[in-house]
């Protein structure tokens, strides 16, 4: 129990479900007086499915544009261009519609229509570091909305990971109004997410839950609220993979991912898991969705020094009472049929130097709860994952 500590509430409005995507989004738009909606999409959404068609329809005349080619790990090569044409557009909202990769898209994208960052290099500066937490950004005058396809869960927070392909590097860029105004979560988009993403980005979303409980600097109400993520997440998961038509598990799943993100919205510092995922993701192409599978559990057993109570917690959320957290989860991610190990998604040990060095730009590897100190310190959780 934490008997100290603060909680800090984000610049958002609210969060809506229960209402098709198409009929909430009009609502929001018209209570936000926007004129030009910007659509940035899932490209799979707007082009196999009508989900993206009837969104389009209901912003009606308010509708401005779509842009559906945010790759994956969402590059900066790709954002200048998307914030080029929002400009261009006009776009007084913008919209994402997809996973976090276009979620982070849209974030980067309000500050570079704010500051005209139209090249690559001009978002060189604002990048968090482990000295400066916000970026030097102006408030955005144009702020979005997140309609999520998957259960990452970094619509819940401030902060877009953007990757410079150049230099193989994933960068956070934060800053508050970064924040979507609202997130409308409709299980009825999220039925064509391929099952690994699903139930991956499932998991991510329980790593924000699993470092906030952990955190240095965590309080009492993240701390519930994130438990009860898990438990949402644990079964849902499981319910959803056994039966994908299973509407009520994929809303379980969605109130999960809200939930296990409170830490996320009250700024409560993430661990290493966060700092290594991110490498693997920017400097070894590593899936983000696979990220937490192969290494939360050697997370978790670096970690237990400093966070044994928190750990016993974990266990019971995870349906585990008595066992240790990390072999809790690593059950759960069999059961999930995710890959385990880096191994099994293709990081050598050849690369651990590199990633332990690159992890150490973080801001996260300070605020680990067990400390990390030097490269080397990341490199033995990685041994641990091998």
């Amino acid at each position: 129990m934490r008997n100290a500590g603060s909680y800090q509430y984000p610049q958002m409005d609210s969060v809506v479900y229960g209402k098709p995507a198409a009929e909430a989004l009009r609502e929001e738009a018209e209570r936000l007086g926007a004129h030009r909606v910007f659509l940035i999409a899932s490209r799979t959404l707007n082009t196999q499915t009508d989900e993206i068609e009837k969104i389009r329809a209901g912003l009606g005349d308010r509708y401005a544009a779509t842009f559906d080619g945010v790759p994956q790990h969402t590059t900066r090569e790709v954002v200048v261009e998307v914030a080029s044409q929002a400009k261009q557009a006009a776009a007084d909202l913008v919209v994402a519609v997809g996973g976090g990769s276009v979620v982070d898209a849209a974030k980067i994208v309000l500050m570079c229509m704010e500051h005209d960052i139209f090249e690559q290099d001009g978002l060189d500066g604002f990048e968090t570091t482990p000295e400066r937490r916000f970026g030097a950004f102006r408030n955005p005058k144009v702020r979005m909305i997140a309609i999520p396809s998957t259960l990452s869960g970094g619509e819940y927070n401030s902060g877009a990971l953007v990757t410079d392909a150049r230099r193989k590097l994933k960068q956070i860029f934060n800053h508050p109004m970064m924040m979507p105004r609202t997130i409308i979560l409709d299980p009825a988009i999220t039925r064509y997410t391929p099952e690994p993403l699903w139930l991956g980005s499932g998991t991510r979303a329980m790593d924000h839950g699993i470092e906030a409980i952990c955190s240095i600097r965590g309080n009492a109400l993240v701390d519930n609220v994130c438990l009860a993520g898990l438990r949402y997440l644990h079964d849902g998961l499981l319910r959803s993979r056994e039966n994908p038509d299973d509407a009520q598990a994929r809303i379980d799943c969605q109130l999960g991912s809200w939930l296990s993100a409170f830490g996320l919205q009250a700024r409560v510092p993430m661990g290493a898991s966060h700092a290594i995922g991110h490498v693997l993701g920017g400097t070894c192409d590593v899936p983000h969705y696979f990220c937490t599978a192969v290494m939360m559990p050697s997370v978790l057993r670096y970690n237990r020094p400093a966070t044994e109570q928190a750990q016993r917690r974990i266990a019971e959320a995870l349906g585990s009472p008595g066992i240790e957290a990390s072999e809790a989860f690593a059950g759960f991610i069999a059961r999930l049929g995710l890959p385990r190990r880096l191994s099994d998604v293709g990081v050598r040990e050849d690369r651990f130097a590199l990633i332990g060095n690159n992890a150490m730009l973080s801001i996260f590897t300070r605020s680990n709860p067990q400390p990390i100190r030097a490269a080397d310190d990341v490199v033995e959780i990685l041994k641990l994952a091998a």
